[in-house]
Parts: C-alpha cells; sequence; structure tokens
C-alpha cells in the first residue's frame, strides 16, 4: 500500500452500492413522515390562497358585517355568522376586523386577506396556524373549532411601530 491519503483510494463497487442504498432509503423514510406529518399533523392549515383586489375585499367584509352584525366590543363590531357559513377577518394597520362569534363543532370557511402591507396571521389556542397575509391574495380555509373559549389572532409578522397591538379575537360558543 503506498503512502496517500484514505480518501484517493478507489471504492469497491459494493460499498457504492451500499452507501446508495442507504441514501434511497433515508430519502424514502424522509418523504414518508413529510407525508404523514402533513396529513396528521395539526399544524398544517390547508387551504387555498386567491388573488384579490383589496378594495374589493374590504367591500365584501363591510357587507358581512352588516349582515350578521350582534353587537360591538371596544368599537369592534361583533359578527355572528350562521353556522356553514363564509366568514371573514381583515388585516389591516393595526388591527383585525371585525370579531367572530362562532359555533363550537360547526364548520365554517374562514376568509382573511391583508388590505395594506403584509400581515401574520396567527391562531395559537386549539390550533397553530402561521399565515402570511400579502395585500392582494385572500387565504381561505375550512375551520370547524372545537372547544369553547376565546382565541386570540395575531400578527406575527413585523408591521410598523403598534404591531405589537394588532389583536383579533374570536369567541366560540356551545
Amino acid at each position: 500500500m503506498s503512502p496517500g491519503a484514505w480518501w484517493e483510494e478507489p471504492v469497491h463497487s459494493l460499498e457504492r452500492v451500499w452507501v446508495g442504498l442507504a441514501f434511497l432509503i433515508a430519502v424514502v423514510f424522509f418523504s414518508a413522515s413529510m407525508l404523514v406529518w402533513h396529513r396528521f399533523g395539526s399544524q398544517n392549515v390547508t387551504g387555498r390562497a386567491y388573488r384579490v383586489s383589496p378594495q374589493a375585499y374590504q367591500a365584501e367584509v363591510e357587507r358581512f358585517v352588516q349582515r350578521y352584525k350582534v353587537g360591538e366590543e371596544g368599537g369592534q363590531p361583533v359578527v355572528a355568522p350562521p353556522p356553514g357559513s363564509d366568514v371573514y377577518v381583515l388585516a389591516q394597520r393595526f388591527r383585525f376586523y371585525p370579531i367572530l362569534l362562532l359555533k363550537a363543532g360547526e364548520r365554517y370557511m374562514l376568509h382573511v386577506a391583508s388590505i395594506d402591507y403584509l400581515h401574520g396571521f396567527s391562531i395559537t389556542q386549539p390550533h397553530v396556524w402561521n399565515l402570511q397575509l400579502y395585500p392582494g391574495y385572500e387565504w381561505v380555509v375550512p375551520v370547524v373549532p372545537r372547544h369553547p373559549g376565546t382565541y386570540h389572532m395575531a400578527c406575527n409578522d413585523f408591521c410598523g411601530v403598534g404591531h405589537e397591538m394588532m389583536l383579533g379575537k374570536i369567541v366560540v360558543e356551545r
């Protein structure tokens, strides 16, 4: 054996086969685990995003508020849409609008969009949702609130001075 570095020695063909098999097994297991995690993991928001004019979205939210408004809280309208309906949330510097009053165990289609800047949309209880809201795009996500309680929406993308005050509310009743 000549003196030299071990990495300069030729690799045996059987060793290449084993390295290739190990690589393929790692890729297959990684891919399978990602598919299983995507299907059964509760962190994933499975919805669709559509292009929308910020002005048209704001008008739709206002129609939604007019139709289902049941009161006010701190100057914000509280809306109680019927189960199975579309519900709208607008992200605007530095607020989420309106406050939603939903029924536990009922299905809703949540529409959420920003009309001015990039905002984050996060609901941390009972799910961990994180969406980025770009002006001009509307997220539509099926929602079935399971447990009664008050849940807060928070902006998790810095949107300027006052960002820390950008909170919204969803109240889930029996």
